[in-house]
């Protein structure tokens, strides 16, 4: 039988990139109620420290540290000063990223006119910001038990269309968690996990234009989206948050490079 004290993470430190969004923010908040200390990293200090300070009023603990996911020496700093006031880091969730405006294919654009300039910003983003956390993170947990979590979608799996540059950036998610969940264990035997999370459809700020309307109601893609997932409604950030913290906790000790579909069931649905 499941000990209930195996999915704590007392004492363990977290840190959650892209921690001031609206899935990052339902992370934080889980990490902190299952008794670990959460580090928030983001680019806007003032969300962020403002984030921080409301949980440490609530009694959690939880710390801001600013850098950009794609600027090395701003992670490597923020590495730093975690290591510093905390000692140790166990675990990490790469929630950092999301599509950018520019890179959406509207339904009249020609195909062949796609923005490559801004498809390759949404592909840093979603993948070597996940990557780079990973490589300069990793590098301080490696002599402990750890567990990594990326952030993968449905649009890895699947055609989803007008999304080419943020669906290729997941499909590399998808394939560097594999990769390095066999480098790791080959390295590092079973101290350090990584795994990935596949969100179905959530409403989230890089979105919610595409799936709904001014008036709060769906636009025609939000409704396929709905009629395509048989719980025929869209995701809450906090129905994520029990796998997070199973994949992060000792609960999930022999579990590694997989990517586990939190979806309504979207991806099992032909549509018929």
């Amino acid at each position: 039988m499941l000990k209930v004290d195996l999915l704590s993470l007392q004492d363990k430190v977290i840190i959650v990139t892209g921690g001031t969004g609206i899935l990052g923010n339902a992370f934080v908040n889980g990490i902190c109620k299952a008794g670990g200390t959460a580090v928030i990293i983001g680019r806007n200090e003032c969300a962020g420290t403002e984030q921080a300070g409301k949980l440490q009023q609530g009694g959690q603990n939880a710390f801001f540290v600013r850098a950009d996911v794609l600027v090395e020496e701003d992670l490597k700093k923020a590495c730093g000063i975690i290591l510093e006031k905390t000692g140790h880091i166990d675990g990490l969730v790469n929630a950092a990223g999301g599509n950018i405006p520019a890179a959406v294919l509207e339904p009249h654009e020609d195909v062949f006119g796609i923005k490559t300039s801004a498809m390759r910003e949404a592909f840093d983003l979603n993948l070597f910001g996940t990557i780079l956390p990973s490589l300069i993170f990793i590098q301080h947990i490696a002599g402990q038990k750890a567990s990594i979590i990326n952030i993968s979608s449905m649009a890895a799996r699947m055609a989803i269309t007008r999304v080419l540059g943020y669906s290729m950036a997941k499909a590399g998610v998808d394939n560097f968690t594999r990769w390095m969940a066999v480098e790791l264990a080959n390295r590092y035997g079973d101290r350090i996990r990584i795994n990935a999370i596949a969100p179905g459809f959530f409403i989230t700020k890089q979105n919610k234009s595409l799936l709904t309307n001014g008036d709060g109601s769906f636009t025609d893609r939000g409704e396929t989206v709905i009629r395509n997932t048989p719980f025929r409604r869209f995701g809450q950030p906090e129905e994520l948050v029990g796998t997070l913290l199973w994949l992060l906790s000792d609960a999930s000790s022999f579990v590694s490079g997989e990517i586990i579909c939190v979806d309504g069931g979207f991806h099992v649905f032909s549509g018929v």
